[in-house]
């Protein structure tokens, strides 16, 4: 790349960044009000299959319906929204945003145990050592005996984390079966819609369903605003990959933990002890050494279901 060509991008990936980074406190807004987590994950879902499935007539690109395809919308459905987001969701009504900006940035580091167990990476201790400080991050943050300044209950630490793991199984479920020739808008838009099959029934058996009201309430605006921006920041993502190869990309990782950070004090006055900085340095340096290769960097960044979402 020439030099105008790395400043561009990396100017792209400030704003990626910053787009990501600000759904944590958007949805700390959206559950602010007791909305149940199944008729969060619908109404996103809703609003990402609709805008996905602009995309695709525009592009006039058809969605199979296929076994294979089907079968692989299913399992990204499941492990990409329905059941991480269902977790992320309950979580985010007792966590603050801004720590659960600092816990997204395990995915990398999930990732790559479960590439190991996938046998989709080999080992390498640097990776190792990347591991162990996104432990001591995380033992910071959840730590009874740390004062970060918030109050952080460890038990929905740890479902956050789950929903983290859940995110990093799959990029490295699609970087080991592939997505059986669909292009990543394809599979956006059949996983939603799959995943509305899913949490349809689910949503109305509990009673969770959110009734949209005019003039919008602010959770509710909290969430469209939300989930319009994750699926725009996801098709830039995967724009630029396409350019500017996907190990560059991934370094948006830094950029939505930081972000989040930023937008959570800036949206929820969150203030922080200085112990967080500590934590935060811990992940990034996690982040770094588990950094992939290029064949498995979509392992290791934010998944097309996460707040990722």
């Amino acid at each position: 790349m020439t030099r105008r060509e790395v400043l561009f991008y990396s100017a792209f990936l400030v704003v990626m960044g910053a787009g990501w980074g600000i759904t944590q406190p958007l949805t700390k807004i959206a559950v602010s009000t007791g909305y149940g987590h199944f008729g969060l994950v619908f109404w996103q879902m809703v609003i990402g299959a609709a805008l996905m499935g602009a995309i695709c007539g525009l592009r006039r690109v058809p969605l199979p319906l296929n076994l294979p395809a089907l079968r692989l919308y299913l399992i990204l459905a499941m492990v990409g929204t329905v059941v991480p987001n269902s977790l992320f969701y309950q979580a985010a009504v007792f966590l603050p945003a801004g720590i659960m900006s600092l816990l997204i940035s395990t995915v990398p580091m999930f990732a790559f145990v479960i590439a190991l167990m996938l046998g989709n990476d080999h080992f390498r201790w640097r990776r190792l050592f990347g591991l162990m400080f996104g432990l001591i991050g995380v033992l910071l943050i959840v730590a009874p005996a740390v004062d970060l300044g918030l109050d952080i209950p460890a038990g929905w630490a740890g479902v956050y984390l789950i929903s983290a793991l859940f995110y990093a199984f799959e990029g490295n479920y699609v970087n080991k079966w592939g997505t059986q020739g669909l292009d990543p808008f394809q599979v956006m838009f059949g996983a939603s819609v799959m995943g509305l099959v899913i949490i349809v029934p689910l949503t109305f058996a509990t009673g969770q369903f959110v009734t949209p009201v005019w003039p919008v309430e602010i959770p509710q605006l909290a969430l469209i605003v939300g989930s319009v921006v994750h699926v725009f920041v996801y098709a830039s993502y995967v724009w630029l990959v396409g350019r500017a190869g996907a190990v560059f990309a991934v370094q948006v990782s830094y950029m939505v933990t930081g972000f989040g950070l930023i937008w959570s004090n800036l949206i929820l006055d969150e203030v922080y002890a200085p112990t967080i900085w500590i934590a935060l340095a811990a992940m990034f340096v996690g982040m770094y050494l588990v950094q992939p290769r290029p064949k498995v960097a979509l392992a290791a960044t934010p998944s097309m279901g996460e707040t990722k979402h």
